[in-house]
């Protein structure tokens, strides 16, 4: 696909059956698991993990597993070899670490694991579903007689009771009224 990418909006499937905590996959080894444990719980309860993205967090996870394995084992020995004709070369767990790292972060990218892909989730319009506007109070803004800018509009005890006190104010020119 050419261009930009879309923007991701968290809740899209909010009303559908796949908006289901996706249980974790059985062939994931313990250090995928811990970190599918991590990860899934609050992913979903942001909207952005569905039974959909199953198999991308999954394949996070296991990248995730790889890179720690390969780093423990970089840890053992040198990252550096020689070879037994004199050459030097870089050692097989350094490719297998840089590899899974790349994988791992084309998956946060799309999983909104980084603090760059989490600007680009639209959680707007999923706050927006949990708080709607349930109270609107209309004020009328007039300049009266004197020249002197009067606004009017309901009380606060006529207010419900838990309705906010902060009215959204409209500015229109002001007008005249007789």
């Amino acid at each position: 696909m050419r261009g930009r990418k879309p923007v991701p909006k968290a809740g899209t499937l909010a009303h559908s059956p796949l908006n289901a905590l996706p249980r974790c996959p059985s062939h994931l080894k313990d250090v995928a698991r811990k970190e599918w444990r991590r990860l899934a719980t609050p992913l979903h309860e942001a909207g952005i993990l569905t039974l959909a993205d199953r198999a991308a967090l999954a394949a996070y996870c296991q990248a995730y597993a790889r890179w720690v394995q390969a780093e423990e084992k970089l840890g053992e020995g040198p990252a550096l070899l020689k070879t037994p004709s004199g050459y030097v070369q870089q050692s097989p767990w350094l490719t297998v670490a840089n590899k899974q790292m790349e994988l791992m972060g084309r998956y946060m990218s799309e999983l909104g694991l980084t603090p760059v892909a989490r600007t680009r989730v639209d959680m707007a319009e999923t706050a927006a579903m949990k708080d709607p506007v349930t109270t609107i109070k209309f004020v009328t803004v007039y300049t009266d007689k004197d020249g002197n800018s009067v606004e009017e509009g309901a009380r606060d005890d006529e207010l419900e009771p838990n309705a906010p006190r902060d009215p959204v104010r409209v500015t229109c020119k002001p007008g005249r009224r007789d």
